[in-house]
Formats: structure tokens, sequence, C-alpha cells
């Protein structure tokens, strides 16, 4: 018994030991990416930033014609500053890791910051982690949870797709080249969910939503294929309304967008699970939106 409660010690001590290193590797990351990033300093974003989450950046600072890589830059506030939050646990699962924090998270907006809950997710390069993202969690109308993160019962966590390393790591996207044409898809789907995919590059997903994001590599000069798959979600009637639209974004003050593609159906108007389009983007059309 006495041999039995020594290894049970030992193997807890040995995997607090791992925690508290992984612990230690991530928030050094996430701190020289931070200090980068209110530093401006373009070099080493690059080298501490996850491949993927650098071309996806890239791509969408490219598609909407802005400077790259000084729009890295230009954030409405600075990432938060670790200082003063609770650590809660470091996960690791393949090449994938997190690391969770709780309390009153400052983004510098005003205000008095609340507890909350923090999530950076981080994936593994060639010889150290790389920053990935961040997950901020409001926890304004969960008061047990405020409570019980407080008093460091972790089970909430386990509950937070979020919280938990699901070791994939995110596929890199193909690096797109400046955008001629500012582009974006819009689409109202309550009940469903629609994925689109315009010029095979770039990929869209939008769940019982009403949204608009741009494209990736913007729109082209001629023919631009738009695909699209649509399916119920759960609640839904599949006799919802829904709406796919492309529309072209002028650069010029007093131009409204541009409707250059649709695919609209009724309530209870029958439609096509899977079905392509096009589109064409002329030079007198791309010297009107951007002289």
């Amino acid at each position: 018994m006495k041999a039995l409660i020594l290894m049970s010690a030992m193997i807890f001590s040995m995997n607090c030991h791992a925690d508290n290193v992984l612990r230690g590797e991530l928030e050094k990351v996430y701190t020289v990416w931070r200090e980068a990033v209110i530093g401006k300093d373009a070099r080493t974003w690059q080298q501490v930033t996850a491949e993927h989450r650098r071309v996806e950046v890239r791509n969408r600072i490219l598609s909407e014609k802005l400077p790259f890589p000084a729009s890295v830059f230009n954030l409405p506030t600075p990432p938060p500053s670790l200082k003063g939050l609770k650590f809660l646990e470091a996960t690791r699962n393949g090449r994938t890791a997190k690391v969770a924090y709780f309390g009153e998270i400052d983004f510098g907006v005003g205000g008095e910051p609340t507890n909350n809950l923090l999530v950076l997710s981080f994936i593994q390069g060639a010889n150290h982690f790389l920053y990935d993202k961040a997950d901020f969690v409001n926890l304004s109308a969960l008061p047990d949870v405020r409570r019980e993160l407080a008093a460091g019962n972790l089970d909430y966590l386990k509950g937070v797709p979020e919280a938990q390393p699901s070791g994939q790591v995110p596929e890199t996207p193909i690096a797109v080249t400046p955008a001629e044409t500012i582009a974006k898809v819009y689409v109202f789907c309550p009940g469903r969910e629609v994925e689109v995919m315009v010029n095979k590059v770039s990929r869209h997903r939008f769940a019982n939503a009403k949204d608009a994001q741009t494209i990736m590599g913007g729109a082209r000069l001629g023919a631009n294929e738009v695909q699209y798959s649509i399916r119920k979600l759960k609640g839904g009637t599949g006799n919802e309304v829904l709406t796919i639209r492309v529309y072209l974004i002028s650069l010029v003050e007093g131009i409204k967008p541009i409707k250059v593609f649709e695919y609209q159906i009724s309530e209870n108007e029958e439609f096509k699970s899977f079905d392509s389009g096009y589109f064409a983007v002329d030079e007198a059309t791309k010297a009107k939106l951007a002289p």
C-alpha cells in the first residue's frame, strides 16, 4: 500500500512538473508575440506566429487592399496582458496546446474589467510552440462558473471546446496575391448551414447567420466561380428563406457595393443542396471601384 501511495505521489509530481514546463513555454511565446504586436515588430511576429495564422492574416489584409505587414498591427486594442490573471491549466494534445486563465481581462477599452475566461492556443512548430489565437469567454451570465473557477474547480473547462486542444493542426490556406477588386460574400441562412467557396480558394462557412465575409484574393478580372452547399441545422425546419450574394466593394467614397451574384430562395421553396454559379468583373467595373 505504501509503495502504491508513493508511486501515485511520484506520478502526480511528474505531471505537475510537465504542466509547469508547458505553461512556462507557452507564456513565454505569448509574451514575445504580444510585445511584437505592441512594438510593431513584423520580423518577430512572423517568427512566433503559427504558419496557418500568418498566411490567413496576410490573405485577409491583401484581400482588403491594405498594406502588409503594416496592417497586422492596426488593432483597436492591444492584446491583453497575463499579469494579474489566475492560471488555470496548460494542456497539450499532439502538436496543439492551450493555456487557460481566469480574471479581470483588460482589453484597454475603458470601463471596469470583470472576471472572465481567456484561452490561448498554440501550434507546435519545428523547434518550439508558435502562437495561434486567443479565445475570450464572457462569463457574465454564469456567476456559478465564476465562483467555481475562482475556487480552482476546473470542471467547466471540460465542456468548453475552446479550452481543449483538438490535436488537429489547421491546414495552411493557399497564399493569395493582392486583390484586384475587394469582394465579400453575404449569407442569410436562418436554420441552415451554408458553405461557400469562391474561385476554389476562398472558403466560407455560415451557420444560422446573417453575415458577410471578405473573399480571399478578391474578385478576379473575368470569370469568377461560386460554389455553395446548404444543409438544415438541428432545430431548423428546412423551409426557411435563404440568400447568398457576392458584392464588389468600392474604395471610392459614395459608390455603393455592387451586387454581382445572387442565389435566393423563398420560404418553402425547393433548393439544391449543392450548386455553383459564376459572375464576371470587367475593366470598367474595376476602374469604377478603385480608380
